[in-house]
């Protein structure tokens, strides 16, 4: 059974989905623009007129935020070499706004979750409700999942960034993750279990979400740690790749308020407030390509290919580091 609607006719249709969509797109909107777009373009002149980010700049940190946020490859990873090739973060200052800046643009993300699932997602609302056994079952799941990651992320978050926020520590995630996702894949070990999502219990879910805790090190994947640790659990692949998805809606949402919220505004005062939303766009669009091309890669050919090109990627960055052109 397929994940993801059969056409993007069929998503469209579902017109609870795209006024959730809308609504959320637009509060987040409102919280990047610090409420007012007029008082953020002010802002925007008045700003240190050597941290810029152009309209290029934002698609492709779009482009890169959608198309690694749920494959097995780092987003975060990913983001923090693009800022570094474009030099968005020379400056402590730009440094900071351009972290921002890769936070809220996971909206678009986030968006295309709610567009493509939002049939399971109601599911979990009817199960809120009483109405489905199924849907209450895996909005606890959930729910239990995120809470380890709250608390290990707010306890580890400063001395993980301190320690592990650079382009050696990356490159070697990369490279150990590949090898992992190579010899996993090679050992039939993803094609071994069959449990469905109402099947998790509120004891795998801890663990699910307590393993997710190690993509605090960026580089190390968020969505490969929850399909390794939803497997080891006993989900199936699929089963497992959906739970990631969820679970990611869950925790995305989450960094993305408490950042934009407590960071937005100076973002804002950075960048300006149109090139953080084309950045937006551009990943809602791609990231909703990049699900449906995941679901359907791993439906008939498997993990492998992620684990190639995460050894490849970290090779490069060595090779990129070595040469200078990365610092």
């Amino acid at each position: 059974m397929s994940l993801l609607p059969t056409t993007f006719g069929d998503a469209v249709r579902a017109r609870p989905a795209l006024t959730a969509g809308l609504v959320f797109i637009f509060a987040v909107s409102f919280i990047l623009l610090g409420g007012s777009p007029a008082g953020a373009q002010d802002a925007s002149i008045a700003a240190d007129a050597a941290i810029e980010l152009s309209w290029l700049d934002a698609i492709i940190l779009g482009l890169v935020e959608g198309i690694t946020e749920y494959l097995p490859v780092s987003s975060t990873g990913h983001l923090l070499v693009t800022n570094d090739l474009l030099g968005l973060a020379d400056t402590e200052a730009a440094e900071k706004a351009s972290d921002t800046f890769a936070i809220c643009i996971q909206s678009g993300a986030i968006l295309a979750v709610l567009f493509l699932y939002w049939e399971r997602i109601r599911q979990m609302l009817d199960g809120l409700l009483g109405k489905s056994e199924e849907g209450r079952k895996i909005l606890i799941a959930v729910l239990v999942a995120f809470i380890p990651t709250v608390i290990i992320g707010l306890t580890l978050d400063s001395l993980v960034e301190d320690a592990l926020f650079g382009i050696v520590p990356i490159a070697i995630a990369w490279v150990i993750g590949g090898l992992v996702i190579l010899a996993l894949q090679r050992s039939n070990w993803f094609d071994q279990t069959t449990g469905e999502l109402g099947d998790l219990t509120v004891r795998s879910a801890l663990i699910i979400g307590s393993l997710q805790a190690i993509a605090l090190w960026p580089g190390v994947s968020r969505s490969m740690t929850v399909i390794i640790a939803g497997v080891l659990m006993g989900l199936s692949l699929r089963a497992a790749v959906e739970f990631s998805f969820l679970l990611g809606l869950l925790t995305l949402t989450a960094a993305t308020a408490f950042v934009g919220l407590k960071d937005g505004a100076e973002m804002v005062e950075t960048f300006g407030w149109v090139n953080p939303l084309i950045g937006l766009v551009v990943a809602f669009v791609s990231a909703v390509a990049a699900v449906k091309w995941m679901v359907d890669w791993l439906n008939e050919k498997g993990f492998e290919i992620f684990g190639w090109y995460r050894l490849a990627i970290g090779v490069l960055a060595f090779i990129l580091l070595g040469a200078g052109v990365l610092g």
